[in-house]
């Protein structure tokens, strides 16, 4: 199936967001193990979400891209050019769901690995904790990842039932 996600080393000592961090790297463990259960032909199949239909790739591609907006945004924090947020979660969903819609499962499952190492990187360049920081990291970590968990793991033990019936 898909290859292991790069590993991710362990926050600096003392790093403000240490247990977040270790949270998520938990978090994304389990969503891999879930994702390398699977055939890619599996990861393709609606019923993830009914109406819209989601498949295991429209999840892997919406938690990725949240990542990326995270990454993006943590960078503002960053730079000192982060001008606070107003943020409609479901229009952004929408539109991150819309421009990943057609993707094979390769490219989804490379976009979310790629966006989670470069989201890491810049959390780690975060050096004082800010509540538009926790903001970002509840919305598209862990607590993100968790909100999903659940179904995931119902639907990849569906997935998988099916191949023996």
């Amino acid at each position: 199936m898909s290859a292991d996600p790069p590993p991710i080393p362990s926050p600096p000592e003392g790093h403000p967001y240490a247990r977040e961090i270790e949270a998520e790297r938990l978090g994304w463990r389990d969503i891999a193990a879930l994702v390398r259960s699977l055939a890619p032909a599996e990861c393709l199949v609606p019923g993830y979400y009914r109406k819209p239909d989601w498949t295991v790739r429209d999840v892997v591609a919406h938690l990725g891209t949240w990542l990326a907006e995270a990454q993006s945004q943590f960078e503002r924090i960053s730079a000192g050019t982060y001008e606070g947020h107003h943020v409609d979660v479901d229009a952004l969903s929408a539109a991150f769901l819309e421009a990943m819609a057609g993707q094979p499962w390769e490219v989804a499952w490379v976009q979310a690995n790629a966006a989670r190492t470069r989201m890491m990187q810049e959390w780690y360049g975060l050096k004082d904790p800010t509540d538009e920081a926790a903001w970002w990291i509840r919305k598209s970590a862990a607590d993100h990842y968790g909100e999903h968990l659940g179904r995931l793991r119902e639907w990849t033990a569906e997935l998988v039932e099916r191949r023996v019936a």
